[in-house]
């Protein structure tokens, strides 16, 4: 109690000490309009009405005496002003509902909400037993999770923590491994592609295959970069199809077709290898990276991250 006693004081003095009264439930109608893209969505998400949406945040414009959002029949967006308060407020209030949740919580029941942002990469095969742990140990936490290959800022998208690769992380996070330390990316192709193109002896003779590649959301292709000890071998194959790097797993049903030789995570390619539906391809030339890890703000974690975190370390793999 203590705890959430110096938030709000807190709180109160960030936000109040100013002439206007502007409530908190008023300003967490204001961040889920922003949250959500609309009054609508914000109304459903909060199940209130969404005139009540739309009246609440004009009361907020006219105590402060500034627009905060510029509203069209078709799109809404805020104003200078209404992004400048959203930023200062979002952590605060962040860190008041995790306030209010550990107050809620007893010492042996940890309970509450908890909001992942993270890449495709990671949902097929490592992060399901991460939260099938989660939930065996704390039944009353409720996951959700949000996949988005860009790099977001998961306090202004509304999340806890985020799952990214490597120097995508922000310098002022906290993080920690998440699954493999190591991962491969590996070439594969099917036996019926292998009988009919034969299998490329060297990096150089990948140039002569049919290649199914992924797209960046910048619109770069992910190049195809070798490695078998200190020898690097950078590759352009001949590309048959290009799928978004949203769709990162949908390429296995492509090469399992007998369509080309893929490029992907080793992990997703071992029930294959094992079953025989797949063959390695170069595997002397695979190329490691650093595998995933968890980030999440210095400052404040709720009892659900946490747990969740403490899942993440004893599950930890090599």
């Amino acid at each position: 109690m203590v705890l959430l006693s110096l938030i709000i004081c807190s709180i109160s003095n960030s936000l109040f000490c100013m002439k206007n009264n502007v409530s908190p439930n008023d300003l967490q109608v204001f961040l889920t309009v922003l949250n959500e893209g609309g009054f609508r969505a914000a109304a459903k998400r909060l199940g209130i009405a969404p005139s009540k949406v739309s009246t609440t945040v004009s009361r907020i414009e006219k105590q402060l005496g500034v627009p905060l959002l510029l509203r069209t029949t078709r799109s809404l967006r805020a104003t200078d002003q209404g992004h400048a308060l959203a930023e200062r407020i979002q952590p605060l209030m962040t860190e008041m509902d995790a306030a209010c949740f550990e107050a809620a919580n007893s010492a042996d029941l940890i309970q509450g909400h908890l909001r992942l942002n993270v890449p495709g990469a990671v949902v097929p095969d490592i992060l399901p037993p991460l939260i099938v742990e989660l939930q065996r140990r704390h039944p009353k936490v409720q996951v959700e999770i949000v996949v988005e290959n860009n790099l977001v800022d998961i306090i202004a998208a509304g999340c806890d923590a985020g799952i990214r690769y490597g120097d995508s992380i922000q310098k002022d996070m906290i993080s920690i491994p998440i699954g493999p330390r190591l991962q491969q990316i590996a070439l594969a192709a099917s036996p019926s592609y292998v009988k009919q193109h034969g299998l490329p002896g060297n990096p150089l003779e990948l140039a002569d295959h049919c290649a199914i590649r992924y797209r960046l959301s910048d619109g770069t292709l992910i190049p195809w970069s070798l490695r078998r000890g200190d020898e690097t071998a950078n590759i352009e194959p001949t590309t048959c199809l290009v799928l978004s790097v949203n769709a990162l797993n949908t390429g296995l049903s492509y090469v399992r077709a007998g369509l080309g030789i893929i490029g992907t995570f080793r992990n997703w390619l071992e029930s294959d290898f094992r079953a025989g539906t797949l063959i390695p391809v170069l595997p002397d030339w695979w190329a490691e990276l650093e595998g995933p890890r968890l980030y999440y703000p210095s400052r404040f974690t709720s009892s659900a991250l946490r747990a969740f975190i403490d899942v993440c370390r004893s599950e930890a793999t090599v």
